[in-house]
């Protein structure tokens, strides 16, 4: 009775080996997309803050883990949108990007 109890234990942990490997691998991934996401972010953040321009410090971005680029929020000009949208064009790992910039002359 013992026996065939510690062998269905053991069975059933054989079985949990490959999931639970499965899972720590998944996280990993998960962790380092969450990193490349960030850092293409902030290197988009950080070139729209070098231009100086006023407006373009009004400009959220959003990265998701395939590379593609959100940016929203408003710009006082559609030269100042066609900026940052070829600032976010020239970063390393940007696969596309959508413009939701809208232009709003400041007041």
């Amino acid at each position: 009775m013992i026996n065939k109890l510690a062998a269905s234990i053991l069975v059933t942990c054989l079985f949990l080996l490959p999931v639970t490997g499965y899972t720590a691998d998944a996280e990993k991934s998960t962790a380092t997309e969450y990193v490349k996401d960030s850092l293409i972010t902030t290197k988009i953040k950080a070139e729209l803050a070098a231009e100086k321009m006023s407006s373009l410090v009004k400009i959220n971005v959003d990265t998701d883990k395939h590379g593609m680029v959100l940016l929203s929020g408003h710009a006082a000009s559609q030269n100042a949108v066609d900026k940052a949208v070829s600032i976010a064009k020239g970063v390393k790992g940007v696969t596309s990007v959508k413009n939701e910039i809208k232009v709003v002359a400041d007041k």
